[in-house]
């Protein structure tokens, strides 16, 4: 099931709040790379009938079914890249790139 962290949802809060789209769900898509890699992509729209829904965090998440597969094990994480940038990040086993966080 995707997830989303308590800082990527607060952000996305934040982000609603500001934007005027409080009540939108998050939507996502996914695309896989010629490399392997997964591009990622979000916004907030309105859920249609058929999309797949969810709530992680207070945050209602909708995606096509075509996406599922992609962002099932998926989690959106909000973090600090370089000192005063955040980002959000995707951390997905199913993303060449992806390599489990360390243990701190």
């Amino acid at each position: 099931m995707f997830k989303i962290s308590t800082a990527a949802a607060e952000q996305v809060r934040n982000a609603a709040k500001q934007g005027g789209t409080e009540g939108l769900s998050l939507r996502l898509t996914a695309h896989l790379k010629a490399d392997g890699s997964i591009e990622y992509r979000m916004g907030f729209d309105e859920a249609t009938d058929e999309d797949i829904r969810s709530s992680t965090e207070g945050v209602d998440v909708a995606m096509a079914p075509e996406y599922v597969p992609l962002l099932a094990e998926a989690t959106m994480d909000y973090v600090e890249i370089e000192p005063g940038q955040f980002h959000f990040i995707f951390l997905n086993p199913k993303d060449a790139n992806y390599s489990a966080p360390e243990e701190s």
